[in-house]
């Protein structure tokens, strides 16, 4: 079982990793759904908390159909994070009519040059997930983060455990949105996903930081799964 922990901040990477985390997803504006991270961040945690670093790529908050002026920061921004180290880039494109933008995925797939691609949860706002999927295979993408297309991956459990079959090992699954130490056991028991996403957040003075102690119970529960 693969965990990796969502971070808005150098804090909380620094917090997932006392917790044990060795992958995160970097961000920031998480209360957005996040936004690209700064440089700076990105190489802290990549040289510092020498963690696998895999930095979402999203230049504005909002639907996920981006402009031609949007998309040349969104591959700057790949280009950027290859450079200072990242693992992968997580992003999505969608078309106004819900579908993938397959041109902007495959060119932000070989803009990576290498890197292990992601594409995000954009792909929960697909018309169509079965089609989808098999774009999203087809562009070169290395993984897909998705909550099976519902507000949560638990009342997602459904899709997912379709997508999973689906995709047959073709592209790794990343089950995501709402996952925590109680019901993590559930979602993967019954879905079958080799892989988790999990923010692990609290709120302390108004700012919303990774918490150590959800991540480590959440580690301690995923190590218990068969």
């Amino acid at each position: 079982m693969q965990v990796e922990i969502c971070c808005n901040s150098v804090l909380s990477a620094r917090n997932a990793k006392l917790g044990g985390a060795y992958r995160i997803e970097l961000c920031q504006a998480l209360n957005e759904g996040g936004t690209t991270p700064s440089a700076a961040a990105i190489e802290y945690c990549v040289k510092n908390l020498n963690l696998q670093t895999r930095v979402l790529i999203r230049p504005r908050s909002g639907n996920f159909v981006y402009d031609n002026e949007d998309f040349k920061i969104i591959l700057s921004d790949i280009q950027h994070a290859h450079k200072l180290g990242a693992h992968a880039v997580v992003f999505g494109f969608l078309t106004p009519n819900g579908d993938i933008d397959i041109e902007k995925t495959r060119i932000a797939v070989e803009t990576a040059d290498g890197m292990d691609t992601t594409f995000h949860r954009a792909f929960d706002e697909c018309r169509n997930p079965k089609e989808a999927l098999e774009q999203v295979i087809d562009c070169g993408c290395s993984k897909l983060l998705t909550s099976g297309c519902m507000p949560s991956a638990e009342k997602g459990i459904p899709m997912l455990r379709e997508l999973v079959i689906q995709a047959n090992g073709r592209i790794g699954i990343i089950a995501a949105a709402g996952i925590t130490p109680q019901n993590v056991s559930l979602i993967v028991n019954e879905t079958k996903v080799g892989q988790i996403h999990a923010s692990c957040k609290k709120t302390i003075d108004n700012m919303v930081v990774t918490d150590t102690d959800t991540v480590r119970d959440l580690f301690n529960l995923t190590n218990l799964i068969d």
